[in-house]
């Protein structure tokens, strides 16, 4: 028996290494959105940014699959198995939703960007700065009461996403003149705040996982 148990914990194991991994991936992305809205008159670079991050979303899916068939071929999980599928899950669509983005700023051929992108990448950011501390923690939980913390600090960012998303698509109807802008602008918009959503509900994920399990 004793030898059994020995034989599934590095399974065990292997699904934090691999939700590490993609948490990590997640925040790469961000930063290189951010880089890329920050930079966005740099034109030379745009296309390098935008690749880096179809880059990090096709490395993280290959993570996915892996957790996806460790979940099929392990008997024993360290928590609820459907925890895990929504888990790896959610973290994907954070990161669909900044290559979405990515692609997005491509296909429209904006050529000007506004503070209110940049400010809603930034709250992107920083949901993926904890949601990645979240998971980390999520081996051991010998600090559940920090995990909490950062779930409740990602509801609060998700907040001023939408109070920033609600004024920036006011501001948009008041000045922008081209009809066109506004309805690229305001999908971008859209895309990153939908983001910022997603890392809530994997905020949702780590929380309930947390509650069930400390």
């Amino acid at each position: 028996m004793i030898r059994l148990f020995s034989r599934l914990m590095p399974r065990e194991r292997r699904f934090f290494e691999l939700f590490d991994q993609h948490a990590g991936l997640v925040l790469q992305a961000s930063g290189v959105l951010i880089e890329l809205l920050r930079g966005y008159d740099e034109r030379e670079r745009r296309t390098e940014r935008i690749a880096r991050i179809l880059e990090l979303e096709h490395g993280a899916d290959k993570v996915t699959r892996e957790t996806m068939s460790l979940l099929h071929q392990t008997f024993v999980t360290p928590f609820d198995r459907d925890d895990i599928h929504r888990l790896i899950s959610r973290m994907d669509d954070v990161l669909d939703s900044i290559q979405d983005t990515a692609e997005a700023l491509q296909l429209y051929d904006i050529e000007r960007l506004t503070p209110e992108a940049v400010q809603l990448a930034e709250l992107l950011r920083e949901c993926c700065v904890r949601m990645q501390g979240a998971v980390h923690q999520l081996a051991t939980l010998e600090d559940s009461e920090l995990v909490l913390r950062l779930c409740l600090e990602i509801d609060s960012l998700e907040s001023q996403a939408d109070r920033v998303l609600r004024a920036a698509v006011s501001k948009l109807f008041r000045e922008e003149s081209d009809v066109r802008q506004l309805i690229k602008l305001e999908n971008i918009y859209q895309l990153l705040e939908s983001a910022t959503d997603q890392c809530e509900d994997v905020a949702n994920v780590i929380q309930g996982v947390v509650l069930e399990n400390a």
